[in-house]
């Protein structure tokens, strides 16, 4: 591992750098991730294949993982699904490489929990990119508009509740385990009742993409459901509006503003 280059300014703290896991098996491609990533100015560890990387993940807790799908001894999908069952790792950040055509396995990437994806040959500029987005939102709120007025205060609709502050979402009494990218759309449905969205618009208010695979949205709204509907196949909170989009009813009355509540101190 190599210490960043970036310094704290004279008579001020260090930083403290965050930690970044890089898996690929391709030693010339960690070595310029590695690379940029340190002069970004964050600590970097690189893996070689599944079983190293998901040994490193539990012994160092990086706080976010760049991953190669095609890695020897365990493939990338299956890393991205263990670190996701485990609960040390089940939060970690995950921004996968994948090759160009791999569309399947883009999705099933993100169905299994991936945060994003860079398709190869990438810039690695743009994977530092993609590396401090996520990781702005692993510590703060989501977008702008994401939020209620004042981008802080907890919304709320029917049993459903989100703390963008404290980035926490419950269904009735239960806490729900939502990525970086659900709570960011989820927070952004919650903010916008009643009105629909089309997948560009989501990619760019939500996420700040203008440019990217629709299927991404398509796979989280999925995957949404599958957290927060009674039954997934017959969604009544987060529906399907042919020819545009998605739009969030709130539960029990349609359309309705969803309110700004302060969670009870207990949860």
């Amino acid at each position: 591992m190599t210490e960043p280059s970036a310094a704290a300014a004279p008579g001020l703290p260090t930083p403290v750098a965050r930690r970044v896991l890089v898996v690929d098996d391709d030693p010339t491609v960690s070595e310029v991730v590695a690379e940029y990533l340190q002069h970004a100015g964050y600590l970097v560890d690189r893996a070689e294949d599944g079983p190293t990387a998901l040994g490193l993940a539990a012994v160092l807790g990086p706080d976010l993982i760049v991953l190669d799908l095609m890695l020897p001894g365990i493939d990338g999908l299956e890393v991205c699904r263990r670190l996701r069952a485990e609960p040390a790792t089940s939060g970690t950040p995950v921004v996968m490489l994948t090759a160009k055509g791999d569309e399947h396995d883009r999705i099933l990437g993100l169905e299994l929990g991936a945060d994003d994806y860079v398709t190869k040959p990438f810039s690695p500029r743009e994977l530092v990119l993609r590396v401090q987005s996520v990781l702005r939102r692993s510590v703060g709120g989501p977008q702008t508009g994401a939020t209620s007025d004042d981008g802080s205060r907890p919304l709320l609709a029917g049993d459903l509740r989100l703390d963008p502050a404290a980035r926490r979402t419950w269904r009735a009494d239960r806490e729900l385990a939502l990525t970086l990218r659900e709570f960011d759309l989820l927070a952004f449905l919650l903010a916008h009742p009643g009105t629909a969205f089309g997948r560009e618009e989501l990619m760019r208010r939500v996420w700040g993409w203008d440019f990217g695979d629709l299927s991404t949205v398509t796979v989280h709204v999925r995957r949404l459901r599958e957290k927060v509907e009674d039954d997934p196949a017959a969604p009544r909170l987060i529906t399907t509006v042919w020819g545009v989009g998605y739009r969030f009813d709130p539960a029990g009355a349609p359309g309705r503003a969803a309110e700004t509540v302060v969670p009870d101190a207990q949860q």
